[in-house]
């Protein structure tokens, strides 16, 4: 690798999310916690959907790949933030800090590739019911899944190899928890005009495409559920895409609520809100949603939890 090549500095100084001593220790415990609630809550959707054969379905594999996302993307920023409050430290190699921001913004365009293809999932299951096991194949869910994947790894890699080819000379810090593209093109000594149109070219349909295809999912399904005349079978349709329209508001709402909407905080301030909105918070609560909203998962949830609670009593 020929960074050496390219930039003066060997690494780079993450200020966090507060420079107040005090103020460390609480931080430390309260993102320590909601890591390892995120994890855990996580971490049992996965071991649900995997163990109860019932739920192996277009919808709840998509579910499992969302939940792998969200441990990974908190994964990439908040054990080293952690670390670093441990350590007294604010230092991040220059590898390292490469590394981080190609996970972060991959894991960020996976989460809407697959909020996508859910609402496609739904859009078959509520629109055209019958055909429902004739569309969403495994070979179409396996497809979209692989597509997902492997989009949002050329939209990382695309941004990850334009940045190696910036200078970084003698400012090195960077005033957030993780490494963020935008905050590394501000610290480049280089032109990043290129870098800069080519973030606004790629990012714009990662964000808009997947929106749009559940925007237009959604018109139709509240379309087919008010023809429906018995107000119980309209609340049965509406209620099998429940937790996945919760998660879509939360994840895109953040989205307009942050960056769309004028603040009164610092752009600084605005960016770490919003970073720790995507990266912690969201992937955090969606386990929730999806556990108490979904009367499959809850059910699948009890099941595993008596099977697990009766294996120490068997012989």
């Amino acid at each position: 690798m020929h960074r050496r090549n390219q930039s003066t500095i060997s690494e780079f100084l993450l200020l966090g999310l507060s420079n107040q001593p005090e103020q460390q220790n609480l931080i430390f415990a309260l993102f320590l916690g909601m890591y390892l609630v995120t994890v855990v809550g996580n971490g049992l959707i996965i071991l649900t959907i995997g163990l109860d054969s019932y739920l192996h379905t277009p919808m709840y594999i998509f579910l499992a790949n969302l939940s792998f996302a969200d441990i990974s993307s908190i994964s990439t920023s908040v054990p080293k933030m952690l670390m670093n409050i441990q350590t007294k430290s604010q230092s991040i190699s220059y590898e390292s800090c490469i590394t981080q921001m190609y996970f972060s913004i991959m894991f960020v365009a996976i989460d809407n590739f697959l909020l996508g293809a859910m609402a496609y999932d739904r859009f078959v299951a509520i629109c055209h019911p019958l055909n429902y096991m004739t569309i969403m194949q495994p070979r179409l869910c396996i497809l979209l899944t692989v597509i997902s994947w492997v989009l949002s790894n050329i939209v990382s890699l695309t941004h990850t190899l334009l940045l190696l080819q910036l200078l970084f000379c003698d400012s090195n810090t960077l005033p957030h928890f993780f490494c963020d593209l935008a905050l590394l093109l501000e610290l480049s000594c280089s032109d990043t005009m290129i870098n800069e149109l080519v973030l606004f070219l790629v990012g714009l349909p990662v964000i808009t495409f997947p929106f749009a295809v559940i925007l237009f999912s959604y018109i139709c399904i509240v379309r087919a559920v008010m023809r429906i005349s018995s107000t119980e079978g309209k609340w049965k349709a509406f209620s099998t895409c429940g937790s996945h329209l919760t998660v879509v508001l939360l994840f895109y709402g953040t989205i307009v609520g942050v960056y769309f909407f004028p603040s009164s905080t610092h752009r600084d301030d605005r960016d770490k809100i919003g970073a720790v909105l995507f990266t912690v918070v969201t992937p955090m609560v969606n386990p929730f949603i999806y556990s108490l909203r979904n009367k499959d998962m809850k059910g699948a949830l009890r099941k595993l939890i008596s099977r697990k609670s009766f294996l120490p009593l068997m012989p």
